[in-house]
Protein backbone atom coordinates (compact mmCIF):
# COMPACT_ATOMS: atom_id res chain seq x y z
CA UNK A 1 0.00 0.00 0.00
CA UNK A 2 0.94 3.52 -0.72
CA UNK A 3 1.16 5.93 2.07
CA UNK A 4 -1.18 9.27 2.13
CA UNK A 5 -0.17 12.01 3.85
CA UNK A 6 -1.88 14.90 5.53
CA UNK A 7 0.13 18.16 5.21
CA UNK A 8 1.05 18.05 8.68
CA UNK A 9 2.33 14.43 8.59
CA UNK A 10 4.43 15.16 5.27
CA UNK A 11 5.81 18.23 7.14
CA UNK A 12 6.60 15.90 10.33
CA UNK A 13 8.14 13.22 7.35
CA UNK A 14 10.03 16.12 6.33
CA UNK A 15 11.71 17.51 9.38
CA UNK A 16 12.76 13.79 10.30
CA UNK A 17 14.63 13.61 6.94
CA UNK A 18 16.25 17.28 7.72
CA UNK A 19 17.92 15.77 10.68
CA UNK A 20 20.31 13.88 8.40
CA UNK A 21 19.47 15.52 4.75
CA UNK A 22 20.53 19.06 3.72
CA UNK A 23 17.04 20.99 2.56
CA UNK A 24 19.52 21.41 -0.64
CA UNK A 25 19.83 18.10 -1.38
CA UNK A 26 16.50 17.19 -1.11
CA UNK A 27 15.44 19.84 -3.63
CA UNK A 28 17.84 19.09 -5.82
CA UNK A 29 16.14 15.04 -5.72
CA UNK A 30 12.66 16.56 -6.32
CA UNK A 31 13.83 18.87 -8.97
CA UNK A 32 15.82 15.86 -10.66
CA UNK A 33 12.52 13.51 -10.48
CA UNK A 34 10.56 16.62 -12.30
CA UNK A 35 12.78 16.89 -14.71
CA UNK A 36 12.73 13.28 -15.84
CA UNK A 37 8.97 13.12 -15.77
CA UNK A 38 9.23 16.27 -18.29
CA UNK A 39 11.43 14.06 -20.53
CA UNK A 40 9.50 11.90 -20.58
CA UNK A 41 6.53 14.44 -21.36
CA UNK A 42 8.49 16.12 -24.34
CA UNK A 43 8.82 14.48 -27.76
CA UNK A 44 12.15 16.17 -27.57
CA UNK A 45 13.75 18.03 -24.89
CA UNK A 46 16.31 19.87 -27.63
CA UNK A 47 14.44 23.31 -28.31
CA UNK A 48 11.58 22.71 -26.87
CA UNK A 49 9.91 25.63 -25.05
CA UNK A 50 8.78 24.85 -21.45
CA UNK A 51 7.51 27.58 -18.67
CA UNK A 52 8.02 26.99 -15.60
CA UNK A 53 5.91 28.47 -13.07
CA UNK A 54 7.84 29.00 -9.69
CA UNK A 55 6.42 29.64 -6.31
CA UNK A 56 8.99 31.08 -3.38
CA UNK A 57 9.38 28.01 -1.40
CA UNK A 58 10.54 24.75 -1.74
CA UNK A 59 8.39 23.76 -4.66
CA UNK A 60 9.43 27.09 -6.96
CA UNK A 61 12.91 25.42 -5.72
CA UNK A 62 12.03 22.08 -7.29
CA UNK A 63 10.89 23.81 -10.43
CA UNK A 64 13.96 26.27 -10.92
CA UNK A 65 15.83 22.55 -10.43
CA UNK A 66 14.06 21.33 -12.90
CA UNK A 67 14.55 24.08 -15.27
CA UNK A 68 18.24 23.80 -14.92
CA UNK A 69 18.28 19.71 -15.70
CA UNK A 70 16.11 20.43 -18.58
CA UNK A 71 18.10 23.44 -20.13
CA UNK A 72 21.72 21.78 -19.80
CA UNK A 73 19.27 19.15 -22.80
CA UNK A 74 19.14 22.49 -24.56
CA UNK A 75 15.30 23.30 -24.00
CA UNK A 76 14.14 27.01 -24.10
CA UNK A 77 13.40 27.60 -20.35
CA UNK A 78 11.00 30.35 -19.47
CA UNK A 79 10.27 31.28 -15.99
CA UNK A 80 7.15 33.10 -14.23
CA UNK A 81 6.97 34.08 -11.09
CA UNK A 82 3.68 32.64 -9.46
CA UNK A 83 3.07 35.43 -6.93
CA UNK A 84 2.88 37.82 -9.28
CA UNK A 85 -0.25 38.32 -12.17
CA UNK A 86 0.57 35.80 -14.86
CA UNK A 87 0.04 36.31 -18.30
CA UNK A 88 -1.56 33.52 -20.69
CA UNK A 89 0.72 30.75 -21.52
CA UNK A 90 0.30 30.07 -25.48
CA UNK A 91 3.37 28.58 -27.78
CA UNK A 92 4.90 25.96 -24.67
CA UNK A 93 5.41 22.74 -25.62
CA UNK A 94 4.82 21.84 -21.73
CA UNK A 95 4.13 23.79 -18.58
CA UNK A 96 5.67 23.19 -14.98
CA UNK A 97 3.13 23.94 -11.93
CA UNK A 98 5.90 24.52 -9.52
CA UNK A 99 3.85 27.38 -7.70
CA UNK A 100 2.76 26.18 -4.37
CA UNK A 101 2.12 22.60 -4.09
CA UNK A 102 1.44 21.78 -0.32
CA UNK A 103 1.99 25.54 0.78
CA UNK A 104 -1.20 27.53 -0.70
CA UNK A 105 -3.05 29.31 2.07
CA UNK A 106 -5.24 31.71 -0.38
CA UNK A 107 -6.81 30.70 -3.30
CA UNK A 108 -5.03 31.09 -6.88
CA UNK A 109 -5.62 32.58 -9.68
CA UNK A 110 -3.36 30.60 -12.53
CA UNK A 111 -2.85 31.70 -15.87
CA UNK A 112 -4.59 30.09 -18.90
CA UNK A 113 -2.60 27.21 -20.81
CA UNK A 114 -3.39 27.06 -24.19
CA UNK A 115 -5.67 23.84 -24.69
CA UNK A 116 -3.83 20.54 -25.50
CA UNK A 117 -0.42 22.09 -23.74
CA UNK A 118 0.51 19.38 -21.24
CA UNK A 119 0.94 20.16 -17.72
CA UNK A 120 3.11 18.61 -15.17
CA UNK A 121 2.33 19.68 -11.43
CA UNK A 122 5.32 19.36 -8.93
CA UNK A 123 3.86 17.71 -5.85
CA UNK A 124 -0.03 19.05 -6.05
CA UNK A 125 -1.34 21.57 -8.94
CA UNK A 126 -1.24 24.87 -7.11
CA UNK A 127 -4.59 25.36 -5.67
CA UNK A 128 -5.60 22.13 -4.42
CA UNK A 129 -5.83 21.73 -1.05
CA UNK A 130 -3.50 19.03 0.10
CA UNK A 131 -5.91 17.87 3.16
CA UNK A 132 -9.29 18.01 1.10
CA UNK A 133 -8.78 17.80 -2.83
CA UNK A 134 -10.73 21.00 -2.66
CA UNK A 135 -9.97 23.87 -4.86
CA UNK A 136 -9.48 27.28 -3.33
CA UNK A 137 -9.57 29.61 -6.10
CA UNK A 138 -8.86 27.53 -9.46
CA UNK A 139 -6.09 25.61 -10.78
CA UNK A 140 -4.49 24.02 -13.85
CA UNK A 141 -5.67 20.60 -14.73
CA UNK A 142 -2.67 18.42 -14.52
CA UNK A 143 -1.74 15.71 -17.28
CA UNK A 144 0.89 14.47 -14.61
CA UNK A 145 1.91 15.43 -10.93
CA UNK A 146 4.83 13.98 -9.23
CA UNK A 147 4.11 13.72 -5.92
CA UNK A 148 7.34 14.60 -3.71
CA UNK A 149 7.80 11.50 -0.91
CA UNK A 150 4.40 10.45 -0.26
CA UNK A 151 1.21 10.71 -1.78
CA UNK A 152 -1.15 13.61 0.15
CA UNK A 153 -5.00 13.37 0.88
CA UNK A 154 -5.41 16.05 -2.04
CA UNK A 155 -4.25 13.55 -4.84
CA UNK A 156 -6.66 11.38 -4.30
CA UNK A 157 -10.25 13.14 -2.65
CA UNK A 158 -12.47 15.66 -4.50
CA UNK A 159 -11.24 17.94 -7.14
CA UNK A 160 -7.85 16.79 -6.78
CA UNK A 161 -7.86 13.42 -8.13
CA UNK A 162 -9.13 14.78 -11.05
CA UNK A 163 -6.99 17.49 -11.44
CA UNK A 164 -3.85 15.60 -10.58
CA UNK A 165 -3.80 13.69 -13.33
CA UNK A 166 -2.10 10.29 -13.73
CA UNK A 167 0.41 10.39 -10.10
CA UNK A 168 4.17 8.87 -9.59
CA UNK A 169 5.67 9.58 -6.30
CA UNK A 170 9.21 10.24 -6.33
CA UNK A 171 11.13 8.76 -3.79
CA UNK A 172 13.07 11.35 -1.83
CA UNK A 173 14.90 9.33 0.82
CA UNK A 174 12.41 10.98 2.95
CA UNK A 175 11.26 8.01 5.72
CA UNK A 176 7.25 7.50 5.67
CA UNK A 177 6.45 4.95 8.65
CA UNK A 178 3.36 3.73 10.00
CA UNK A 179 0.98 5.85 7.83
CA UNK A 180 -2.79 6.27 9.10
CA UNK A 181 -3.95 6.21 5.73
CA UNK A 182 -2.49 4.29 2.35
CA UNK A 183 -3.92 3.72 -1.05
CA UNK A 184 -4.80 0.00 -1.78
CA UNK A 185 -2.14 -0.79 -5.45
CA UNK A 186 -2.49 -4.11 -7.32
CA UNK A 187 0.68 -5.46 -5.50
CA UNK A 188 -2.00 -5.80 -2.00
CA UNK A 189 -4.33 -8.20 -3.75
CA UNK A 190 -1.43 -10.91 -3.38
CA UNK A 191 -2.35 -11.19 0.51
CA UNK A 192 -5.58 -13.04 -0.66
CA UNK A 193 -4.48 -16.57 0.89
CA UNK A 194 -4.17 -19.39 -1.69
CA UNK A 195 -6.04 -22.20 -1.44
CA UNK A 196 -4.18 -25.33 0.59
CA UNK A 197 -4.53 -28.86 -0.90
CA UNK A 198 -6.90 -30.04 2.08
CA UNK A 199 -9.23 -27.20 1.64
CA UNK A 200 -12.92 -27.92 1.31
CA UNK A 201 -15.83 -26.56 0.37
CA UNK A 202 -17.58 -25.67 3.82
CA UNK A 203 -14.22 -24.16 4.92
CA UNK A 204 -14.84 -20.82 3.38
CA UNK A 205 -18.98 -21.15 2.84
CA UNK A 206 -20.72 -17.99 2.90
CA UNK A 207 -24.68 -17.65 3.70
CA UNK A 208 -26.62 -14.78 1.88
CA UNK A 209 -29.58 -13.69 2.85
CA UNK A 210 -30.50 -10.98 0.10
CA UNK A 211 -33.56 -11.05 -2.43
CA UNK A 212 -37.32 -10.69 -2.34
CA UNK A 213 -39.93 -11.29 -4.76
CA UNK A 214 -39.05 -9.13 -7.51
CA UNK A 215 -35.97 -8.33 -6.44
CA UNK A 216 -34.31 -11.68 -6.93
CA UNK A 217 -31.46 -9.90 -9.55
CA UNK A 218 -29.57 -8.71 -6.57
CA UNK A 219 -29.29 -11.98 -4.52
CA UNK A 220 -28.11 -13.81 -7.81
CA UNK A 221 -25.45 -11.12 -8.12
CA UNK A 222 -24.12 -10.99 -4.61
CA UNK A 223 -23.72 -14.77 -4.84
CA UNK A 224 -21.42 -14.76 -8.17
CA UNK A 225 -19.77 -12.42 -6.34
CA UNK A 226 -18.82 -14.48 -3.80
CA UNK A 227 -18.43 -17.31 -5.87
CA UNK A 228 -15.69 -14.80 -7.88
CA UNK A 229 -13.27 -15.00 -4.94
CA UNK A 230 -13.65 -18.63 -4.15
CA UNK A 231 -16.22 -18.73 -1.90
CA UNK A 232 -16.64 -22.54 -1.30
CA UNK A 233 -20.16 -22.87 -0.91
CA UNK A 234 -22.74 -20.40 -1.20
CA UNK A 235 -26.48 -20.13 0.68
CA UNK A 236 -28.77 -18.19 -0.15
CA UNK A 237 -31.84 -17.15 1.73
CA UNK A 238 -34.40 -15.41 -0.24
CA UNK A 239 -36.96 -15.00 2.25
CA UNK A 240 -40.66 -15.64 0.55
CA UNK A 241 -39.28 -16.09 -2.79
CA UNK A 242 -40.47 -20.12 -3.77
CA UNK A 243 -37.84 -22.20 -3.66
CA UNK A 244 -36.84 -23.61 -7.33
CA UNK A 245 -33.70 -24.53 -8.86
CA UNK A 246 -34.21 -22.22 -11.92
CA UNK A 247 -33.42 -17.94 -10.61
CA UNK A 248 -30.91 -15.65 -11.60
CA UNK A 249 -28.45 -16.76 -9.18
CA UNK A 250 -25.87 -19.70 -10.37
CA UNK A 251 -27.12 -23.25 -10.45
CA UNK A 252 -23.94 -24.29 -7.34
CA UNK A 253 -26.19 -21.84 -5.18
CA UNK A 254 -27.97 -23.74 -2.30
CA UNK A 255 -31.33 -22.64 -1.90
CA UNK A 256 -32.69 -22.05 1.95
CA UNK A 257 -36.27 -21.65 1.66
CA UNK A 258 -38.08 -19.19 4.33
CA UNK A 259 -40.79 -16.99 5.07
CA UNK A 260 -39.61 -13.94 6.15
CA UNK A 261 -40.71 -14.55 9.72
CA UNK A 262 -38.41 -18.15 9.45
CA UNK A 263 -35.40 -16.32 7.90
CA UNK A 264 -33.73 -16.14 11.00
CA UNK A 265 -33.55 -19.52 12.54
CA UNK A 266 -32.76 -21.15 8.58
CA UNK A 267 -29.89 -18.56 8.39
CA UNK A 268 -28.48 -19.06 11.99
CA UNK A 269 -28.63 -22.96 11.10
CA UNK A 270 -26.40 -22.29 8.43
CA UNK A 271 -24.43 -19.84 10.00
CA UNK A 272 -23.37 -23.11 11.72
CA UNK A 273 -21.06 -24.35 9.22
CA UNK A 274 -20.15 -21.20 7.74
CA UNK A 275 -18.09 -18.81 7.80
CA UNK A 276 -19.67 -15.47 6.96
CA UNK A 277 -23.07 -13.95 6.33
CA UNK A 278 -24.22 -10.85 3.52
CA UNK A 279 -27.28 -9.65 4.34
CA UNK A 280 -28.80 -7.16 2.16
CA UNK A 281 -29.15 -6.42 -1.83
CA UNK A 282 -32.47 -6.77 -2.43
CA UNK A 283 -33.89 -8.12 0.61
CA UNK A 284 -36.15 -5.42 1.41
CA UNK A 285 -37.58 -3.17 3.93
CA UNK A 286 -40.67 -4.83 6.06
CA UNK A 287 -40.81 -4.87 9.66
CA UNK A 288 -40.34 -8.67 9.56
CA UNK A 289 -37.30 -8.38 7.60
CA UNK A 290 -36.00 -5.93 10.02
CA UNK A 291 -36.69 -7.79 12.71
CA UNK A 292 -35.07 -11.08 11.49
CA UNK A 293 -32.12 -8.89 10.78
CA UNK A 294 -31.59 -7.49 14.48
CA UNK A 295 -32.26 -11.65 15.48
CA UNK A 296 -29.42 -12.37 13.76
CA UNK A 297 -26.74 -10.01 14.57
CA UNK A 298 -27.67 -10.71 18.00
CA UNK A 299 -26.73 -14.30 17.75
CA UNK A 300 -24.08 -14.72 14.92
CA UNK A 301 -20.59 -14.75 15.80
CA UNK A 302 -19.59 -14.87 12.15
CA UNK A 303 -18.57 -11.79 10.78
CA UNK A 304 -21.15 -9.73 8.30
CA UNK A 305 -21.33 -7.64 5.45
CA UNK A 306 -24.60 -4.89 5.82
CA UNK A 307 -25.32 -4.05 2.51
CA UNK A 308 -28.09 -2.30 0.65
CA UNK A 309 -31.84 -2.22 2.95
CA UNK A 310 -29.94 -3.43 5.57
CA UNK A 311 -28.43 -0.46 6.09
CA UNK A 312 -31.46 1.13 5.95
CA UNK A 313 -32.99 -1.46 8.60
CA UNK A 314 -30.05 -0.72 11.32
CA UNK A 315 -29.65 1.56 14.19
CA UNK A 316 -25.99 3.23 14.42
CA UNK A 317 -26.38 3.19 18.40
CA UNK A 318 -27.52 -0.43 18.79
CA UNK A 319 -24.58 -1.33 16.34
CA UNK A 320 -22.54 0.43 18.37
CA UNK A 321 -23.54 -1.27 21.78
CA UNK A 322 -23.50 -4.39 19.61
CA UNK A 323 -19.78 -4.19 19.01
CA UNK A 324 -18.78 -2.66 22.16
CA UNK A 325 -20.23 -6.02 23.73
CA UNK A 326 -17.42 -8.25 21.70
CA UNK A 327 -19.72 -8.70 18.31
CA UNK A 328 -18.26 -10.53 15.56
CA UNK A 329 -16.93 -7.91 12.90
CA UNK A 330 -19.20 -5.97 10.48
CA UNK A 331 -18.93 -4.47 7.44
CA UNK A 332 -21.27 -1.63 6.00
CA UNK A 333 -20.88 -0.80 2.44
CA UNK A 334 -22.89 2.36 2.08
CA UNK A 335 -22.94 4.60 -0.50
CA UNK A 336 -23.77 8.23 -0.23
CA UNK A 337 -27.44 7.76 0.49
CA UNK A 338 -26.99 5.43 2.40
CA UNK A 339 -24.55 7.12 4.43
CA UNK A 340 -26.96 10.34 4.59
CA UNK A 341 -29.51 8.02 6.24
CA UNK A 342 -27.39 6.20 8.94
CA UNK A 343 -25.68 9.09 10.01
CA UNK A 344 -28.71 12.30 8.90
CA UNK A 345 -25.76 13.86 6.75
CA UNK A 346 -24.27 13.45 3.23
CA UNK A 347 -20.47 12.78 3.72
CA UNK A 348 -19.49 16.14 2.31
CA UNK A 349 -15.72 16.14 -0.15
CA UNK A 350 -13.81 15.05 2.80
CA UNK A 351 -14.77 11.11 2.08
CA UNK A 352 -12.37 10.23 4.84
CA UNK A 353 -13.29 12.22 7.86
CA UNK A 354 -16.69 10.92 7.04
CA UNK A 355 -16.14 7.24 6.74
CA UNK A 356 -14.35 7.29 10.37
CA UNK A 357 -16.99 9.43 11.57
CA UNK A 358 -19.53 6.64 10.94
CA UNK A 359 -16.89 4.10 12.52
CA UNK A 360 -17.06 6.41 15.70
CA UNK A 361 -20.68 6.23 15.40
CA UNK A 362 -21.00 2.22 14.86
CA UNK A 363 -18.15 0.49 15.91
CA UNK A 364 -18.22 -1.14 12.56
CA UNK A 365 -15.94 -1.27 9.91
CA UNK A 366 -17.11 1.09 7.16
CA UNK A 367 -16.78 1.08 3.60
CA UNK A 368 -18.17 4.19 2.24
CA UNK A 369 -18.42 3.45 -1.74
CA UNK A 370 -17.40 6.98 -4.51
CA UNK A 371 -15.09 8.27 -7.01
CA UNK A 372 -12.24 7.74 -3.83
CA UNK A 373 -14.06 4.36 -1.77
CA UNK A 374 -12.43 4.79 1.76
CA UNK A 375 -12.58 1.85 3.84
CA UNK A 376 -12.29 2.74 7.50
CA UNK A 377 -11.90 0.16 10.89
CA UNK A 378 -12.00 0.37 14.42
CA UNK A 379 -9.77 -2.64 14.73
CA UNK A 380 -7.05 -2.20 12.24
CA UNK A 381 -4.82 -5.47 11.24
CA UNK A 382 -1.34 -5.72 12.16
CA UNK A 383 0.89 -4.48 9.82
CA UNK A 384 -1.86 -2.19 7.87
CA UNK A 385 -3.60 1.42 8.49
CA UNK A 386 -6.63 1.86 10.56
CA UNK A 387 -8.09 3.87 6.66
CA UNK A 388 -7.23 2.49 2.82
CA UNK A 389 -8.68 4.84 -0.09
CA UNK A 390 -9.10 2.80 -3.40
CA UNK A 391 -8.88 4.63 -6.64
CA UNK A 392 -9.00 1.87 -9.35
CA UNK A 393 -12.73 1.79 -10.16
CA UNK A 394 -14.07 4.04 -12.94
CA UNK A 395 -17.81 5.66 -13.75
CA UNK A 396 -18.67 2.56 -15.65
CA UNK A 397 -19.38 1.22 -12.07
CA UNK A 398 -22.43 3.05 -11.67
CA UNK A 399 -24.71 0.78 -13.32
CA UNK A 400 -27.32 -1.05 -11.23
CA UNK A 401 -26.51 -4.26 -9.55
CA UNK A 402 -22.75 -3.80 -9.10
CA UNK A 403 -22.88 -3.07 -5.34
CA UNK A 404 -24.65 -5.99 -5.18
CA UNK A 405 -21.76 -8.25 -6.70
CA UNK A 406 -19.60 -5.86 -4.41
CA UNK A 407 -21.50 -7.77 -0.99
CA UNK A 408 -20.69 -10.78 -2.25
CA UNK A 409 -16.79 -10.26 -3.12
CA UNK A 410 -16.62 -9.00 0.55
CA UNK A 411 -18.53 -11.93 2.15
CA UNK A 412 -16.26 -14.51 0.05
CA UNK A 413 -13.06 -13.07 1.01
CA UNK A 414 -14.08 -12.84 4.67
CA UNK A 415 -15.30 -16.79 4.44
CA UNK A 416 -12.00 -16.74 2.78
CA UNK A 417 -10.73 -15.92 6.24
CA UNK A 418 -9.37 -12.12 4.97
CA UNK A 419 -9.97 -9.88 7.94
CA UNK A 420 -12.73 -7.53 7.61
CA UNK A 421 -11.08 -3.93 7.07
CA UNK A 422 -8.67 -5.68 4.15
CA UNK A 423 -12.00 -8.10 2.70
CA UNK A 424 -13.34 -4.78 2.17
CA UNK A 425 -10.13 -2.89 0.63
CA UNK A 426 -9.02 -5.48 -1.15
CA UNK A 427 -12.56 -6.64 -2.55
CA UNK A 428 -12.99 -3.03 -3.27
CA UNK A 429 -9.88 -2.55 -5.49
CA UNK A 430 -10.75 -5.81 -7.34
CA UNK A 431 -14.25 -4.44 -8.31
CA UNK A 432 -12.92 -1.95 -9.15
CA UNK A 433 -10.23 -2.65 -11.15
CA UNK A 434 -12.80 -5.73 -12.93
CA UNK A 435 -15.04 -2.55 -13.69
CA UNK A 436 -12.43 -0.49 -15.45
CA UNK A 437 -10.87 -3.28 -17.52
CA UNK A 438 -14.68 -4.01 -18.72
CA UNK A 439 -15.05 -0.27 -19.60
CA UNK A 440 -18.07 1.34 -21.26
CA UNK A 441 -19.48 -2.35 -21.63
CA UNK A 442 -19.85 -2.83 -17.38
CA UNK A 443 -22.75 -4.49 -16.92
CA UNK A 444 -22.88 -5.84 -13.60
CA UNK A 445 -23.66 -9.94 -13.89
CA UNK A 446 -20.07 -9.60 -15.87
CA UNK A 447 -18.26 -8.53 -12.94
CA UNK A 448 -17.48 -11.93 -11.64
CA UNK A 449 -15.89 -13.37 -14.54
CA UNK A 450 -13.88 -9.89 -15.02
CA UNK A 451 -12.49 -10.33 -10.80
CA UNK A 452 -12.45 -13.95 -11.11
CA UNK A 453 -10.09 -13.34 -14.04
CA UNK A 454 -8.10 -10.76 -12.34
CA UNK A 455 -7.21 -12.73 -9.46
CA UNK A 456 -6.43 -15.77 -11.08
CA UNK A 457 -3.71 -13.58 -13.45
CA UNK A 458 -2.27 -12.60 -10.40
CA UNK A 459 -2.41 -16.28 -8.73
CA UNK A 460 -0.53 -17.44 -12.01
CA UNK A 461 1.95 -14.56 -12.04
CA UNK A 462 2.72 -14.95 -8.53
CA UNK A 463 3.12 -18.98 -8.92
CA UNK A 464 5.57 -17.93 -11.98
CA UNK A 465 7.64 -15.74 -10.08
CA UNK A 466 7.82 -18.55 -7.03
CA UNK A 467 9.57 -20.65 -9.57
CA UNK A 468 12.06 -17.90 -11.13
CA UNK A 469 13.46 -17.70 -7.86
CA UNK A 470 13.71 -21.31 -7.17
CA UNK A 471 15.28 -22.54 -10.25
CA UNK A 472 17.51 -19.28 -9.72
CA UNK A 473 18.53 -20.45 -6.14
Amino acid sequence: MIPVLTSAEMAAADAVAMRTTPQETLVERAGLAVAIAAVGMLHHVYGSTVVVICGPGSNGGDGRVAARHLAARGARIRIVDATKPMADIAGADLVIDAGFGTGLSRPFDPPTVAPGTPVLAVDLPSGVDPDTGSVSGSALTATRTVAMAALKRGHVLAEGATLCGSVEVADLGIPVRDPRVALVEDDDLDGIPSLTRDDYKWRRAVVVLAGSPGMQGAAGLSCAGAFAVQAGMVLLCAPDVPRRREGPWPEEVVRLAASAQDAPKVVLDALGRSRALVMGPGLGRTTKIERAIAEILRTTREPAVLDADALHLVDPAWLAARQNRGGSPLVLTPHDGEFTALVGAPPGSDRIAAAERLVQRTGCTVLLKGPTTVIATPTPVPGFPETMVVTSGSPDLGTPGSGDVLSGVIGGLLARGVPAPLAAALGAHVHGRAGAALGAACRAGDLPDAIAAILQDRRVARSSGREGRSRGG
